[in-house]
């Protein structure tokens, strides 16, 4: 009889539990990408070139600097943060040729902070396949983080959500009853509409009137005389910057002037710096951070607000922050995870960390192995004065 296993089989085997027994091929001691014994890779993809572009500067310098304070303490476990910014012109086909860079030339451990949720969700296939982390992306998306997928984290509180929310102030606080929408025709507008249909189903009252433009538009006459002639004393907007500044604005040229509440997408300090006084009591839900101008009335704040003008001789915006913001917490999640970096670690990390609230007045977020969504919170915020204030604290959902 032959025997099972020939004599050369049995030394390759004999040498093979060897080395696995030293970890020489164990696959837990496989090269983790992106980290290497002096350094640890990020990735994030920005609007540099597009109509978000100036969003797309500030995040980045907002990211850099925080990536820079850490690394001047040290780094994360003796290693270096490396950020790789590319740039998608707010365009989700080269968005996925920007991850598809990041991942298989730049090797990083994670994609932190990625800018727009067409764009987030292009990347995903390039991302997910390779078990490349994707975390606190700046789109206030439900698609960020469902359905439940290991890799996906988002500390954004849904458009919907935030809507709603903010339908349900606008009526119990500011009396409005007559309610109107104008949103973008894509999914961002989509589920501006959801919420807004929502709040108002839970207040038992109807949507007067609503209508849609297409991305790009700069001539909004037509929309705000049509929702004029319906009489709305409220119209909750699903626009960015450039065009919560052209309805607003058309509107009060045309002497109209109903209650006007954006999403998180309207809360920008771009709106009023471009708007100027038209802007004036323009309502908007956020999420994340404040705008923190210089003379904040918290000195955390002023001071920081001073250090990145000091950095990039310019006044920092929300997205600044928000873009320091999501680096501070992926490295605070890296530097719990421990010296032996892996994906699997700080996914197990992430999902038991609590989080406190940070300088700019962020929530306390929490995540969990079930949910991915690291806060339900919603405030509003109003423009007084040519500036954004708060209006409420957080509105739990």
């Amino acid at each position: 009889m032959r025997p099972l296993i020939s004599q050369k089989a049995k030394a390759r085997f004999g040498v093979l539990v060897l080395m696995m027994g030293l970890g020489l091929c164990s696959p837990s001691n496989a090269e983790q990408p992106g980290v290497s014994k002096s350094h640890l890779a990020i990735g994030s993809i920005l609007d540099l070139s597009g109509p978000l572009a100036p969003l797309g500067k500030a995040a980045h310098n907002g990211m850099q600097m925080r990536v820079n304070e850490v690394n001047d303490a040290g780094g994360i476990h003796g290693r270096s943060v490396k950020l790789h910014i590319e740039d998608s012109g707010y365009d989700p086909a080269r968005g996925l040729v920007a991850a598809q860079k990041l991942v298989t030339q730049e090797k990083i451990f994670a994609m932190v902070g990625t800018m727009g949720t067409e764009v987030a969700e292009a990347s995903f296939p390039a991302l997910l396949e390779s078990d490349v982390v994707h975390v606190f992306p700046m789109a206030a998306s439900q698609r960020m983080y469902d359905p439940l997928h290991r890799l996906k984290f988002s500390i954004a509180t849904p458009y919907e959500d935030q809507v709603r929310a903010g339908v349900k102030w606008l009526a119990k606080e500011r009396g409005a009853k007559k309610f109107c929408t104008l949103y973008q025709d894509d999914d961002f507008g989509e589920e501006v509409l959801k919420g807004t249909l929502l709040g108002l189903k839970e207040l038992e009252l109807p949507l007067v009137a609503k209508a849609s433009f297409k991305r790009g538009t700069t001539d909004f006459s037509a929309h705000v005389k049509t929702l004029q002639e319906a009489e709305c004393d409220a119209v909750v907007l699903g626009t960015i910057v450039r065009e919560t500044i052209g309805v607003v604005g058309s509107a009060r040229k045309a002497g109209w002037n109903p209650l006007f509440l954006g999403s998180a997408a309207t809360y920008s300090d771009s709106v009023h710096k471009l708007g100027g006084r038209t802007m004036e009591g323009l309502y908007a839900t956020y999420v994340v951070a404040v705008v923190p101008y210089t003379d904040d009335p918290s000195k955390p704040v002023r001071d920081w607000a001073w250090r990145y003008k000091a950095k990039f001789n310019e006044d920092p915006s929300l997205i600044s922050a928000y873009g320091y913001s999501v680096v501070d917490l992926f490295c605070q999640v890296a530097e719990k995870a421990g010296p032996n970096l892996t994906t699997e670690a700080f996914v197990k990390t992430i999902e038991s960390m609590k989080f406190t609230q940070d300088i700019f007045g962020s929530p306390a977020y929490e995540f969990s192995a079930k949910q991915h969504l690291g806060s339900r919170n919603v405030r509003i915020g109003q423009i007084k004065n040519g500036r954004w204030k708060r209006v409420t604290d957080y509105l739990k959902l």
